[in-house]
C-alpha cells in the first residue's frame, strides 16, 4: 500500500468517513455524524448543507468564488448564467442573486470605495475583467492588454484573479493565459506588466490567484499561487521578485488574508488528480498551521513535508472566504454542482 493511500485511509478510519459526494453536497457520513477537521488551533466543525438552495430555482455549476461584504454577507460567483452571483447571510438564507453574462466567471474581489462595495470580476470566456456594482450594474470592462505587446488576440487573455492595492491600483492575474500579471490604475489605466510563462522565480505556471498583503503596512507586497508548480510566489508591488514559499502536494488557489493568517483552497495534489482537495492555513512566518481535510502540516529541516488529502469532504475546493467570526466558507469547482460549505471555528 502506498504512503498517500495509508495516509488517506487511515484518516477516514479515525473520522469515520467511508464515503465520497452523493449528490449535491451530501456526504454518507455528514447526516449523522459531526465531524471537526483541521490541526493545532484552527479546528472547525463541517456544516456541508450551509449553503444548499433548490436547484431549480437557483442552480449552480462550478462556484469560483467567495467573498463576504461590508453588509456582513457572503457573495459568490458560480459560472451558471441563470445567476452568475448568489448572496447569503451567514446562516446560508438566500438574500439575494444576479448575473446572467458571466458563463467563465471565475475570479470574485470586492472593492471599497467611498464606502461603496465594488466588485471585480474576472471572465476567462470572455477574455475580461468587468467592474460592477454589489448588485450587478457594470461600471467599466476592461479588454485584453494589446497595448502591452505580450497578447496577439483576446483569446490569449483568460484572467482568473484580480486584487487591489490601497491606492486603488489593481492587478490582473492572467493565470489560463499567458500568465502575466497586468498592474492598471484605477480608472483602468495600463501602468506596468510581469511575469510570463515559466518555471524561474520571476515566471509562473498557473498564476491563479493574487493577493495584496498589507499585513507590514510599511511594505505591502503581492503574494500570487503558481498553482500548477505547487509554489507562492512574492513580488513588490512593481513586479520586482521576491521570495518563493514552496508548499508540497499542494496546487493553492488564491491567497486570502485574515488578520495575520492566509487562507488556502486546495484544488488537489497535482494537475489532473481527480476528486481531491483539502484547505490550507499559513501563518505570518509562512509556516503552514492547519491543513483542514488534509494531512498534519510536518517540517522537517525548516521544509514542508508533502501534503495529501487526509478525509473525502472536500472535492476540487477552490475558494474560501473568512468571515469577521473566524469561519471559512468553501466553493467547490467540478464537484457535481454544490453549493458551498461552512466550515465553524471551534
Amino acid at each position: 500500500m502506498s504512503r498517500r493511500k495509508f495516509l488517506k485511509q487511515s484518516s477516514l478510519a479515525s473520522l469515520g468517513v467511508l464515503g465520497y459526494p452523493l449528490y449535491g453536497n451530501a456526504f454518507s457520513f455528514s447526516n449523522n455524524k459531526e465531524v471537526i477537521v483541521g490541526h493545532n488551533n484552527y479546528k472547525y466543525k463541517v456544516d456541508m448543507h450551509w449553503g444548499d438552495l433548490d436547484p431549480t430555482k437557483t442552480p449552480v455549476r462550478d462556484c469560483h468564488e467567495i467573498v463576504q461584504d461590508s453588509k456582513g454577507r457572503i457573495v459568490m460567483l458560480t459560472n451558471h448564467t441563470k445567476n452568475n452571483v448568489i448572496i447569503y447571510d451567514k446562516s446560508g438564507k438566500l438574500l439575494d442573486k444576479w448575473g446572467t453574462n458571466y458563463p467563465g466567471g471565475h475570479g470574485l474581489t470586492l472593492v471599497k470605495e467611498n464606502g461603496e462595495d465594488f466588485l471585480l470580476i474576472t471572465d476567462y470566456e470572455r477574455h475580461q475583467v468587468i467592474k460592477t456594482t454589489i448588485d450587478g450594474k457594470v461600471v467599466f470592462e476592461l479588454d485584453f492588454p494589446s497595448e502591452t505587446g505580450k497578447y496577439k488576440t483576446k483569446e490569449e487573455f483568460k484572467p482568473t484573479e484580480t486584487t487591489v492595492a490601497a491606492n486603488g491600483d489593481f492587478y490582473v492575474a492572467d493565470g489560463y493565459g499567458n500568465q502575466h500579471i497586468i498592474h492598471y490604475n484605477h480608472n483602468g489605466e495600463l501602468l506596468n506588466i510581469f511575469g510570463g510563462k515559466g518555471e524561474s522565480d520571476e515566471k509562473f505556471i498557473n498564476a491563479h490567484g493574487i493577493c495584496y498583503d498589507d499585513r507590514d503596512k510599511n511594505n505591502p507586497t503581492l503574494l500570487i499561487s503558481a498553482r500548477a508548480l505547487n509554489i507562492l510566489k512574492r513580488f513588490d508591488l512593481k513586479g520586482n521578485y521576491i521570495e518563493s514559499i514552496p508548499v508540497p502536494g499542494a496546487m493553492i488557489c488564491r491567497p486570502v488574508i485574515h488578520k495575520e493568517d492566509i487562507y488556502f483552497a486546495v484544488l488537489a495534489e497535482k494537475p489532473g488528480e481527480k476528486d481531491s482537495g483539502f484547505l490550507l492555513i499559513m501563518d505570518k512566518d509562512n509556516k503552514v498551521v492547519s491543513c483542514p481535510g488534509g494531512t498534519y502540516p510536518t517540517y522537517e529541516n525548516q521544509n514542508l513535508k508533502k501534503l495529501y488529502q487526509g478525509t473525502r469532504l472536500f472535492k476540487h475546493p477552490h475558494d474560501v472566504c473568512v468571515d469577521d467570526d473566524d469561519n471559512v466558507y468553501v466553493a467547490q469547482w467540478s464537484s457535481g454542482n454544490t453549493y458551498p460549505i461552512k466550515l465553524t471555528r471551534t
